[in-house]
């Protein structure tokens, strides 16, 4: 049935081939060597950044102290300039900072990081909903009161043709898809396709053991674990491509379970939706973005 549907898909993507007039911005993708995080294109990205950095802000301020004290402690009290150290069992004041102090912290982290958390876990009502599945090892989307259902492989694993090596005919899928060979291992045969600026609620489970669906660049993570449905939600405010990855070990080919999500405007997903819901299979949302 995979293979059908997929032929089938790849079928009406070649007969598109003439409309396809322009890709998206790959927006959500890691760099060689960079050390920060990927372009936020969420509020909840966004929160999740700023946290970090008030956290580094804080973590930075205690090292400097506790050094601080340490080095002090090393030239004030060591043996040559204190010969004749004091003896006493307890002080007081002191004991009373470091009991106050770290206590006055973890409020003033609670108090910025707990709304935060909040956010992520009150699931607004969604204006698409997505079922995602995880499998050993690929994810299935299912369109909540649509019809329409696939599968998302990377492009070069077993099931696409490839066998987990970028193959010049692994190359040569990439670039037909979009893509570049530097995205190997990120790209999949098909994505996840939501309009900008829509809330968008993900049901995500799994089939057969713990997986993970996580979009850096929209700041959500949530496990997928076999007999239970969980929720996150996010709303995308800028059109580009967005990459992610399985984050929970899964089995040998765990590092083979990319996530693509494509952001496109609503007139785009609309045209896109209706004519993947007449194919019964997923169809290039790269043919509908210049009319949008």
């Amino acid at each position: 049935m995979r293979k059908i549907s997929m032929l089938t898909g790849l079928m009406s993507s070649l007969l598109a081939a003439p409309a396809i007039a322009q890709d998206l911005e790959v927006v959500g993708r890691p760099h060689q060597g960079g050390i920060g995080f990927q372009p936020a294109a969420t509020e909840l990205a966004r929160d999740l950044q700023w946290l970090d950095g008030m956290l580094l802000i804080i973590i930075t301020a205690i090292c400097v102290l506790v050094v601080g004290l340490l080095i002090y402690a090393f030239i004030r009290y060591n043996r040559r300039s204190n010969p004749n150290p004091s003896a006493f069992t307890h002080n007081t004041p002191v004991e009373v900072a470091w009991t106050v102090g770290p206590i006055l912290i973890l409020v003033v982290i609670g108090a910025f990081s707990l709304p935060i958390l909040f956010k992520q876990q009150e699931i607004p009502e969604g204006d698409v909903i997505v079922k995602v599945t995880g499998y050993q090892w690929y994810w299935g989307y299912e369109y909540v009161g649509e019809d329409l259902a696939y599968d998302s492989y990377m492009i070069g694993a077993p099931a696409t043709g490839g066998d987990n090596r970028l193959t010049p005919a692994v190359e040569e899928q990439l670039v037909e898809a979009g893509y570049t060979r530097d995205e190997w291992l990120l790209a999949t045969d098909t994505s996840v396709v939501v309009p900008v600026g829509a809330t968008v609620v993900m049901q995500v489970t799994g089939a057969d053991v713990i997986h993970s669906w996580t979009i850096p660049a929209f700041g959500v993570k949530q496990d997928a674990v076999p007999g239970r449905i969980a929720e996150l939600w996010f709303e995308a405010e800028r059109e580009g491509v967005y990459f992610g990855q399985c984050s929970e070990l899964c089995g040998i080919s765990h590092a083979y379970m990319p996530i693509t999500v494509k952001v496109v405007s609503q007139e785009a997903y609309d045209a896109w939706l209706a004519a993947s819901k007449e194919e019964g299979w997923y169809t290039d949302v790269r043919q509908y973005l210049a009319s949008s």
